[in-house]
């Protein structure tokens, strides 16, 4: 989940000429297609070199801990990434806070990769990547169709981003399993996020905020996937 605030200016695209909007928008989702191809692309190589193995061996050395670990580690680098993504005098800056998000997204999904590839089928991931793809577009959909602003869906998410992060760290820590149950609940929070983030490139972000727009867009899919592949990969 986004750990990391979006500063948004006052020059927003909704208030752009037509063309710039345009080619903001353009941008925005070129930039968000590369993000998930350079993503497919490091997992791959994590396993096909032989580092996912590496990555699971320190995780099972540490146990619960090491797992408090990497979530920590995910959040602070989240930030850090968000911040130099939303910088206004650095493009550099911006695409090192891209390409070092992709790179914290690629290692955390190790474990999960690892289960869903080895315990469930060779075929389940791209079952997940589908559905995530295919429920993506849909909510997309929804808002350039509508063209409405999502933006008082801010509040919620945050509050239900720490709400899911307390359940996330207890569970590490007392050994418990959240379940299925917990898995659907945050389908639909990531479902939510992908709403407000779109809603955002449509009404909210400057035009020249490209690669911030498309590396917030980036993590509601990556979460989505996330809970969707843990679903998969649990029902079979």
């Amino acid at each position: 989940m986004n750990t990391y605030e979006t500063t948004f200016g006052n020059d927003s695209a909704a208030n752009a000429l037509p063309a710039e909007r345009a080619r903001f928008i353009r941008k925005t989702y070129l930039h968000l297609a590369a993000a998930i191809l350079a993503f497919v692309v490091l997992e791959a190589f994590l396993f096909a070199s032989g580092a996912a193995d590496s990555i699971m061996s320190v995780l099972r050395l540490g146990g619960s801990m090491s797992w408090l670990l990497v979530l920590g580690a995910f959040m602070g680098v989240s930030w850090l990434a968000g911040s130099w993504a939303n910088s206004q005098t650095s493009t550099p800056m911006q695409y090192l806070g891209l390409l070092l998000y992709i790179v914290a997204e690629a290692i955390i999904f190790v474990p999960l990769m690892f289960v869903a590839a080895n315990f469930s089928g060779g075929d389940v991931i791209a079952k997940a990547g589908i559905v995530t793809l295919g429920l993506f577009l849909g909510i997309t959909s929804v808002v350039f169709l509508t063209r409405t602003d999502f933006s008082f869906l801010g509040p919620i998410l945050a509050i239900g981003g720490f709400v899911a992060l307390g359940f996330i760290v207890a569970s590490i820590l007392f050994g418990f399993s959240l379940g299925s149950l917990f898995a659907f609940v945050m389908v639909a929070f990531a479902g939510t996020a992908i709403l407000y983030e779109t809603s955002n490139v449509m009404h909210r972000y400057n035009t020249n905020q490209h690669v911030a727009a498309s590396l917030t867009l980036f993590a509601a899919i990556a979460l989505l996937f996330w809970y969707i592949l843990s679903i998969f990969s649990s029902r079979d």
